[in-house]
């Protein structure tokens, strides 16, 4: 049975996570506050750590900072106040793998449970995070897992291979996450890409990370779509 921590000042919520979390086989650890959190942190090793962000005392991000400084491959999904999207990307710029606003829906969590449950999967098997391929005239470049500073070699060399005036795909699945310095990594791809003449298309994504790579400025450079087929498409009618 897969532990998992979830760590809330409010009981009712701790109470709700028990019964869900319980009920899909997790042995589910609780804490009331950060400070009681990183305890059983520190002593059961959750891979899996819900955290809300607003806590008094030790918040949400204290939390996370520390339990990344601890194992840095925790999969740590913060939760959030609904629509606030600059404590989420503090919160990625922190290493949060993921993130869930409230009032908590239960597709969202479910969503976040399978992508965390998937990158640990892909840790375990040491599967590569940047795989590249080709389809006629455009080059795929398919992202996987959790997108961080130590992934930029990979992405740098799969551009690399692309060359000017070339189309790419950057194509992402639903597991993937991607930190503060994963998004300045692709921002400076991008910005390299749109000067030498390269057309690039994004596809996938949760609705999650749209949402922040809008935010951060990402949009501009480039669209998102939802399938690599119609990314394709709108590569062809350039």
């Amino acid at each position: 049975m897969s532990k998992i921590l979830v760590i809330d000042d409010e009981k009712p919520t701790l109470s709700m996570f028990k019964l869900f979390l319980g009920a899909y086989g997790y042995e589910v650890l609780t804490a009331e506050s950060g400070e009681e959190g990183l305890e059983v942190f520190q002593a059961e090793r959750p891979p899996i750590v819900l955290t809300d962000i607003k806590m008094p005392g030790m918040d949400g991000l204290q939390v996370l900072k520390r339990i990344k400084e601890i194992d840095p491959l925790a999969e740590v999904i913060v939760i959030t106040g609904h629509g606030d999207m600059d404590v989420a990307i503090k919160a990625l710029n922190l290493n949060a793998t993921d993130f869930i606003n409230k009032p908590i829906q239960k597709t969202d969590l479910d969503a976040a449970l399978r992508r965390a449950k998937e990158r640990l999967q892909l840790m375990r098997d040491q599967e590569e995070e940047v795989g590249v391929r080709t389809v006629g005239e455009v080059t795929f470049v398919d992202v996987r897992g959790n997108i961080t500073a130590r992934s930029e070699p990979f992405l740098v060399a799969a551009f690399e291979r692309i060359g000017p005036a070339g189309r790419v795909v950057l194509r992402f699945e639903d597991n993937s996450s991607i930190n503060g310095a994963g998004i300045a990594v692709l921002i400076q791809l991008l910005t390299d890409s749109e000067r030498h003449g390269t057309a690039v298309a994004l596809a996938g994504l949760s609705e999650n990370f749209r949402k922040v790579f809008d935010l951060v400025g990402i949009t501009r450079f480039t669209t998102i779509f939802d399938t690599e087929d119609e990314a394709v498409a709108a590569l062809a009618a350039r």
